[in-house]
C-alpha cells in the first residue's frame, strides 16, 4: 500500500504535489478537497513570484481520501509522498532548503519534487548523503522512474527509506557531489531525448542512440546538438567520418551537412 491514514503512533503523511504537471489534479484538490490543508512550497523563497506554478505540500491527515487517490492513480497525482513526524514549520523549512543547490560557481533550483528528477537524484546519494538530504523525512514514495523508463512505459512505484545516519544538517545552498551532478546531467539529456522522441514520432531508443552519436562527435552545445538531431533524422543512413573539419561545433556540423547533402 502506498499511503494509509496516519495514526497517533505513525509518521504524518504529506503529498508534495507538482502543481504544473498535475494541474487537473490541483483543480480536483481545490474543488473536492476544500477542507485540505496545504502550503505553496515556493512561498517565502526567492521563487515566491512563481509560487502558483510550484509544488503544493498537502497535509493528507486533513483529506485521507486523497491518499487513496494517489495510491491508485500516481500518474495523475504527480508528486512525492512524504512520511515525517516533525512539525509542519520544520518540514517546510527543510523542503525549502532542498530547493537551492550549488555546483562549482553556479547555483540552481533542484526540482527534486518532480518524480522523474527524484528518480535520478536520490539514486546518486549514498547512505550519508541520503540521511542529510532527507533530514526529518523518514520515507519517500512516488510513482515514476527515469525519462527512459517513462518513454518505454516502465514507470513504477519507488520507495526511499531514510538510513538515519548521524550526519551534519543540510547546508544552505548545499553543494552537489560529482555523482549527483552526473546523474542530473543524464536526467536532462534523457528528458531532451524524450521530448524529441515525442515531437518527431521517433522510437525513444533510436532517438537516444542518435543523441549519443552526436555527443561522441563533439556536439555538446544544446543548439548544435538539436541541429545534429534534425540532420540525423533527415539522413538516417549516412555515415559520419571523424574527425570533422571546422573550428567550432557549428562549423563542423555545417560542413557535415554540406557533405551529406552533396552525397544525396
Amino acid at each position: 500500500m502506498i499511503a494509509a491514514p496516519s495514526t497517533p503512533d505513525s509518521p504524518a503523511q504529506w503529498l508534495l504535489l507538482e502543481a504544473m504537471a498535475a494541474s487537473p489534479a490541483v483543480d480536483v484538490l481545490q474543488q473536492a478537497f476544500g477542507q485540505a490543508r496545504w502550503f505553496w512550497l515556493f512561498e517565502g523563497t526567492e521563487w515566491q513570484a512563481q509560487k502558483a506554478q510550484g509544488p503544493l505540500l498537502v497535509d493528507l491527515r486533513t483529506c485521507p481520501a486523497l491518499a487513496d487517490l494517489y495510491r491508485v492513480d500516481g500518474r495523475r497525482w504527480r508528486g512525492l509522498l512524504i512520511a515525517s513526524d516533525t512539525s509542519t514549520p520544520l518540514l517546510l523549512a527543510h523542503l525549502r532548503r532542498m530547493l537551492t543547490v550549488t555546483f562549482g560557481l553556479h547555483r540552481a533550483m533542484l526540482s527534486y519534487f518532480n518524480p522523474n528528477t527524484a528518480s535520478y537524484f536520490f539514486d546518486a546519494c549514498d547512505a550519508a548523503e541520503l540521511s542529510r538530504w532527507l533530514g526529518p523525512i523518514s520515507q519517500l514514495r512516488w510513482f515514476g522512474g527515469t525519462w527512459a523508463d517513462r518513454a518505454i512505459g516502465c514507470e513504477g512505484w519507488q520507495r526511499l527509506q531514510n538510513p538515519g545516519l548521524t550526519v551534519r544538517s543540510l547546508a544552505v545552498e548545499e553543494d552537489l557531489s560529482a555523482g549527483q551532478q552526473e546523474k542530473l546531467q543524464l536526467c536532462l539529456l534523457e528528458q531532451h531525448a524524450w521530448c524529441w522522441s515525442r515531437s518527431t514520432a521517433t522510437e525513444y531508443p533510436d532517438l537516444w542512440a542518435k543523441l549519443q552519436e552526436g555527443l561522441v562527435l563533439g556536439f555538446s552545445e544544446r543548439a548544435v546538438l538539436d541541429d545534429w538531431l534534425w540532420l540525423r533524422l533527415q539522413h538516417p543512413d549516412a555515415v559520419p567520418e571523424p574527425p570533422l573539419s571546422g573550428l567550432t561545433q557549428q562549423e563542423r556540423l555545417d560542413n557535415l551537412r554540406r557533405l551529406w547533402q552533396r552525397d544525396q
